[in-house]
């Protein structure tokens, strides 16, 4: 009888275990899509290839010379600004493009076969990785030809560049949320604009606090969007890992802990 309970018990487990693989496989295969959309269709990746360069270039020399008198001494400010606000606004791509497949039907396809259901939208996520490291890369090879050097040195860069995509990629889960329950492409638009714009341009990523309200500094300084920008700049310009880097990836823990169950479960509704 014990032996029977075993058996029963290590059935389950292995079940549980195939189960998992296959879903981890399936999205997997699903990312492999989304890459094959992109070389398909490199339209797609304009927005990751030129707004790192024009947004570099454009906030550099308008605002350059008057926050820090030239535009070297302004670099180690907007170049880790420029970062994270271009890599975070690439993530609302990942909203829009789940919508654009939801309402073509391509979901309802991906139903009808043998794969995980979970496995289309974590497949989404995991290729706009992607398109973050492009935006991430071209941002930093920007800021290196306009004569900005980094003094925390290349594993540091590396560092920081890691920790941008990774917090992009938590907060690609938001945006896959408003891509799921949202009935247009529009809508998702809208809504991902209202909750990114204020984060992203009220924050420390251009110019610094002390030149704010007092009332409009409180915000700054609990926008998460500012520790992330301090964490780049700390591990880019200095090299230092300290407390910015641990909020910054508690902030992007709890991100994914509140938001990919509910984007799993509206799109489970949904599919």
């Amino acid at each position: 009888m014990k032996s029977t309970i075993d058996m029963t018990s290590s059935d389950r487990t292995l079940k549980k275990s195939v189960s998992f693989r296959q879903a981890f496989a399936n999205s997997m295969t699903m990312a492999y899509r989304g890459v094959l959309k992109l070389r398909h269709t490199p339209e797609q990746l304009f927005d990751v290839t030129l707004q790192p360069i024009i947004f570099t270039l454009m906030f550099t020399y308008i605002f350059g010379g008057a926050i820090s008198g030239d535009v070297q001494h302004y670099l180690p400010v907007i170049i880790p600004g420029i970062l994270v606000q271009t890599v975070i606004s690439t993530s609302v791509v990942t909203g829009v493009q789940l919508r654009e497949d939801m309402d073509k039907g391509v979901f309802d396809r991906f139903k009808s076969l043998p794969i995980a259901r979970i496995a289309p939208l974590a497949g989404a996520l995991l290729a706009d990785s992607i398109r973050y490291t492009i935006a991430t890369v071209l941002t930093f090879a920007m800021g290196y030809i306009m004569g900005y050097r980094p003094g925390g040195g290349l594993l540091n860069v590396a560092i920081a560049a890691l920790l941008v995509i990774v917090c992009s990629w938590a907060v690609s889960w938001i945006f896959a949320f408003f891509g799921v329950i949202a009935r247009t492409v529009s809508s998702v638009q809208g809504i991902s604009m209202i909750v990114l714009f204020p984060l992203t341009f009220v924050s420390n990523a251009f110019v610094p606090v002390g030149t704010m309200p007092g009332w409009l500094q409180w915000f700054v300084n609990v926008n998460p969007i500012s520790h992330l920008v301090n964490a780049v700049r700390e591990l880019a310009n200095t090299g230092m890992v300290g407390r910015e880097l641990a909020i910054s990836l508690l902030g992007a823990a709890v991100i994914v802990a509140v938001f990919a169950p509910l984007t799993v479960r509206a799109y489970m509704r949904k599919a």
